[in-house]
């Protein structure tokens, strides 16, 4: 199996790239607007900084990156997938047992292309939308983690490229342009997707993005990399082992948050998360905001898995292109035929679960996935503040509250559940959503710290350093 990667092609790659002189000679007149795109729209004023850069030199599971400075411009972006497997099948929907196919299957092109391009748009995305966080970072270490995650959504970017540019002629060549085109909140030429279109505006909201919408990638990711489609399959499975760090970033940066803020209640001698001016007042972010933040992020990206009951999910499970988190530890027949999914609705008196058919319900399974995943992740930011006796928990809101998309974007909830009028939802909103005065005193807090080892005042510092680095190394050498 071939782990390692080739670095001395313009392109790295897994993939022999060299074999294929039209696929290489098309990615390499690629690169030159894509550099562009980089220096354009990616991390705004830090291009000639040297930062402390994870690359992939395998895609083994073991050992497979190298750290060392580099500027991000020159950072070694490239085409890698996991090792095929020999005789893999199929493990779905209507061509279930039939081998993996190896080429794009005709009477799909069009339905696998649109997959492609949509998760392939999110990846530049996301890096528009964080190009301006590298001014107010909290720390150097911080500040790395971001131009990590940044490199890597580029990278991916660069998977899906790849497969549009290999296997899908002229139609992928432009569709490989448009990604370069298109730009996060442009009136004209927005990203694909309705969340991420929306800034980035401060360091606890890249937090919580990389830890609830991040996850989504995830849940999205593992479902691709079920796709009967190979190099799909293997493009996604080895964009799984970065996208792990990503939530990384995100758990333990609000675990951080919420760490400080407990640490300086307890200093101050304050015992009532809820006396919010006394808390603000020490510089930290008081919890009840956290949940406010909590509550609109999670509830943004439940929009982003679209209709809980969805036709086009089921054409896709069925034509064996995108299956369910982790089908193949799923004990069923793998074709849903007459099975059933419980899903939650609203009802006359709240909301209801009724049974529907299990193949047009794959949307509204793989989203209680994903909340359950954020469950556990907010079970251990829970933790941080239990071990401090403050008598406080994050807790994860209904899926019907702040809707847009979906069964429950016609009606209102509290974050309990409790179904609400219009007046209410109206009346109570602010108490559940984060307001401008939470905004513009988040934003207050956002000052750059640059000096090694040191951290603004309302996050703690990590417990242990990126690749076992002390506690002052430099991440980022800003020129």
């Amino acid at each position: 199996m071939n782990f390692q990667v080739n670095y001395d092609d313009l392109i790295p790659n897994n993939v022999d790239l060299s074999s294929d002189q039209r696929l290489m000679r098309a990615l390499e007149q690629w690169h030159p607007g894509y550099i562009d795109w980089w220096k354009a729209m990616g991390p705004d004023g830090f291009q000639e900084a040297e930062v402390y850069l994870r690359t992939a030199v395998s895609v083994d599971s073991k050992g497979w990156a190298r750290f060392g400075y580099v500027k991000m411009p020159e950072y070694r972006w490239g085409v890698l997938l996991a090792p095929q497997v020999e005789g893999r099948e199929i493990a779905f929907g209507e061509h279930k047992g039939e081998p993996a196919w190896q080429e794009v299957p005709g009477e799909y092109r069009a339905m696998l292309r649109r997959l492609i391009v949509i998760q392939g748009d999110t990846e530049p995305a996301s890096v528009e939308q964080q190009r301006h966080l590298g001014a107010t970072a909290p720390s150097l270490y911080d500040m790395r983690n971001l131009f990590q995650v940044n490199v890597e959504e580029g990278r991916h970017l660069w998977a899906m490229v790849y497969l549009l540019q290999k296997y899908f002629g002229r139609d992928g060549r432009e569709e490989a342009a448009e990604l370069l085109m298109r730009r996060s909140g442009d009136e004209d030429k927005p990203r694909m997707l309705a969340a991420f279109n929306a800034p980035t505006p401060d360091w606890l909201s890249f937090f919580m993005f990389t830890f609830f919408t991040d996850r989504d990638g995830k849940m999205q990711l593992e479902s691709l990399a079920q796709s009967g489609f190979d190099p799909l399959s293997r493009s996604c499975r080895f964009m799984l082992t970065e996208e792990a760090h990503h939530m990384f970033v995100g758990e333990s940066g609000v675990s951080r948050t919420i760490q400080r803020t407990c640490e300086a209640m307890k200093e101050a001698g304050i015992e009532d998360p809820y006396d919010v001016d006394a808390i603000r007042a020490l510089g930290v972010i008081d919890l009840p905001t956290l949940q406010r933040k909590a509550n609109l992020h999670l509830s943004a990206t439940l929009d982003l898995f679209g209709s809980e009951i969805s036709t086009n999910a089921a054409n896709a499970f069925n034509a064996g292109l995108k299956g369910r988190y982790q089908e193949t530890k799923i004990d069923d027949d793998h074709q849903l035929r007459d099975s059933v999914y419980e899903v939650l609705k609203p009802g006359e008196n709240g909301f209801e679960t009724e049974d529907v058919p299990a193949l047009t319900a794959l949307n509204a399974r793989l989203r209680d996935d994903y909340v359950d995943d954020c469950a556990k992740g907010v079970g251990r930011w829970n933790k941080v503040i239990a071990r401090t006796g403050i008598d406080f928990e994050i807790t994860l809101p209904h899926v019907a509250f702040n809707r847009g998309i979906g069964l429950f974007s016609d009606c209102h909830a509290s974050p309990a559940g409790e179904p609400l009028s219009h007046a209410e939802w109206e009346a109570a909103k602010s108490a559940w959503l984060p307001s401008s005065g939470d905004v513009e005193f988040i934003h207050s807090l956002m000052k750059p710290e640059r000096r090694p080892g040191r951290y603004a005042a309302w996050i703690a510092p990590p417990k242990v350093g990126i690749d076992g680095k002390p506690g002052d190394f430099e991440y980022v050498k800003i020129a």
